[in-house]
């Protein structure tokens, strides 16, 4: 087996948040020069696009010098380049830092806002924003909410801690607590535990529950009903994708606002700020691996269906 070497540091810059794109070329294959894998393997990008990178020297080596497209190809090298970004829409909402320190920042993100930089959304992301705002070039993502969800996320200062927060969630040992705006049913009064198997597949937007071994649990607890309405208090004991909208529709009371559950509805077009999901992540509680300070952090957000429903129904573009 070939032995993992570390990637050397990057030659050029982030901009506006945003890392440049590392690329190694592969043992596995043998090309000619570098532009004919390039060419290949960046595919998706329009006709010509490749070459014009590699002819204005847009494309760099470890030592910062750009490479040329008839550069001999050479196994394990690493490359960078700065992709286009795209032309977004601004969140036009703010993004809160609730805990800040030497090893730990900890946002309270709204909705709408992608945590990290994915797809169309890049910029426009609580990671880069962060970085911008706070001087924190290094600053990265220990876990991540879904982009319609909002509340706390955690990120780390230095890149070799990361691994250790990350276990955090890897291994369970955070308490995370969630609120969600769902139809009221006097059933779920008490505190009920759902446990089901979910499959989220690549490229379908949303996940399914399906026979076989558990993978997802979440203790679910109306915590007040206001007429129709119900606040609930969601507790994950697993971290499946969508697992608390899966298993409140699973219920028979979808969270307020989901466009996937329990109908999919298409994606929320970008600019479209109404009727947010109702869905936040409220809590988070953990001992720190590197500090041993006991962290119980809390969201300032509230939802807005719970403070006035019909607000929210009719909610438009701010």
């Amino acid at each position: 087996m070939r032995r993992k070497t570390a990637a050397p540091p990057s030659p050029l810059p982030q901009r506006q948040g945003v890392d440049p794109v590392r690329v190694r070329l592969p043992f596995s294959e043998e090309w000619e020069t570098v532009g004919a894998y390039l060419v290949a393997r960046l595919s998706g990008a329009a006709p010509g696009v490749v070459e014009e990178m590699l002819d204005a020297g847009l494309v760099v080596g470890a030592d910062g010098r750009p490479v040329a497209a008839h550069a001999p190809y050479s196994p394990g090298r690493y490359l960078w380049f700065h992709r286009d970004l795209p032309a977004e829409v601004p969140v036009p909402f703010p993004l809160e830092v609730v805990h800040r320190d030497d090893h730990l920042v900890v946002a309270d993100k709204p909705h709408f806002l992608a945590t990290t930089p994915r797809g169309s959304h890049v910029t426009e992301t609580a990671l880069a924003r962060l970085r911008r705002e706070l001087g924190i070039p290094a600053l990265g993502a220990a876990h991540r909410l879904d982009r319609l969800t909002a509340g706390l996320v955690l990120f780390t200062v230095r890149p070799e801690e990361r691994g250790a927060y990350q276990t955090l969630f890897s291994e369970r040992r955070v308490r995370k607590e969630y609120e969600a705006i769902a139809p009221y049913d006097p059933s779920l009064a008490v505190s009920r535990t759902v446990r089901s198997r979910i499959l989220k597949e690549r490229g379908v937007p949303a996940a399914r529950e399906i026979e076989g071994e558990p993978n997802a649990e979440t203790v679910v607890e109306l915590v007040e009903r206001r007429g129709d309405l119900g606040r609930y208090r969601l507790t994950p004991r697993t971290g499946q994708t969508h697992q608390l909208r899966v298993h409140m529709s699973a219920l028979g009371v979808p969270i307020l606002g989901d466009p996937l559950y329990p109908v999919v509805a298409g994606p929320v077009p970008d600019g479209d700020f109404r009727r947010p999901l109702q869905l936040l992540a409220r809590r988070l509680e953990f001992t720190d691996p590197v500090t041993g300070v006991e962290h119980r952090l809390c969201s300032g957000r509230t939802l807005q269906a719970w403070e006035s429903y019909q607000a929210w129904a009719d909610e438009r573009v701010r």
